[in-house]
C-alpha cells in the first residue's frame, strides 16, 4: 500500500512523506485494533472513525516523538486515549450506540449468543471509563500491563487494580 492511500490516513500530511516505509506499515497494521478499541470506547461507529482519524493525524504530526525501539501499538493507544479523554472533558457526555447499530457478525451467532453479546456491551457501558479502558486494552487488545501503563500514563499497579475492579464489577453486573 502506498503512503497516504489508506482511508484513515490523511493524504495532505507533509510529515507522511518523511515517514519511513516500515513506520508507515506499522501504523497501518494497527488501524484495525485502533478501530476496534475506538468503537468500544465511544460506542458509536461515527465517533470511533473520527477518533481513529484524529489519532492517526496526531501520530503523523508527532511521529518523531515515538521511540522506534519501543512498540508502536502502546504509543498509538496512548494518543487515542488522550484524545478520547480530551473529547470527554469537552462534551461531558458519552453516547452509546442503539441496539440497531450493533454490527452484524460475519458468521451469524445464535440468538443466545446475540443476547449475551448485547448484555456484555451494556455491562461494559456501565463501567467507569477508566476501568473500561483498562479492561478493553488488556482483554480485547491483548496489551501487557506494562504497555497499558505506558499508553495511559499510569502506574502498572493502577492498571492491575482498575482491571481487578472492572472484572469484579462486570461480573456483578452480568450476574444481577
Amino acid at each position: 500500500m502506498k503512503a497516504g492511500r489508506h482511508p484513515y490516513i490523511p493524504r495532505s500530511s507533509s510529515d507522511l512523506l518523511k515517514l519511513d516505509v516500515n513506520t508507515h506499515e506499522a501504523i497501518v497494521a494497527e488501524i484495525p485494533r485502533l478501530r476496534r478499541y475506538a468503537r468500544a470506547l465511544t460506542g458509536s461507529v461515527d465517533a470511533a472513525d473520527d477518533l481513529v482519524q484524529d489519532t492517526l493525524q496526531r501520530a503523523l504530526e508527532k511521529w518523531r516523538l515515538w521511540q522506534s525501539q519501543r512498540e508502536i501499538r502502546p504509543w498509538l493507544f496512548s494518543i487515542m486515549h488522550n484524545l478520547h479523554v480530551d473529547g470527554r472533558r469537552r462534551n461531558h457526555r458519552v453516547d452509546f450506540r442503539d441496539d440497531d447499530e450493533i454490527p452484524v457478525v460475519v458468521q451469524r451467532a445464535s440468538q443466545q449468543d446475540d443476547l449475551e453479546l448485547r448484555d456484555l456491551e451494556r455491562a461494559l457501558a456501565l463501567l467507569p471509563p477508566d476501568q473500561r479502558e483498562v479492561l478493553l486494552l488488556v482483554g480485547l487488545e491483548e496489551l501487557s500491563y506494562a504497555e497499558v501503563a505506558r499508553a495511559l500514563k499510569i502506574p502498572q499497579g493502577t492498571v492491575m487494580s482498575r482491571l481487578s475492579r472492572a472484572r469484579a464489577r462486570l461480573k456483578a453486573i452480568l450476574a444481577g
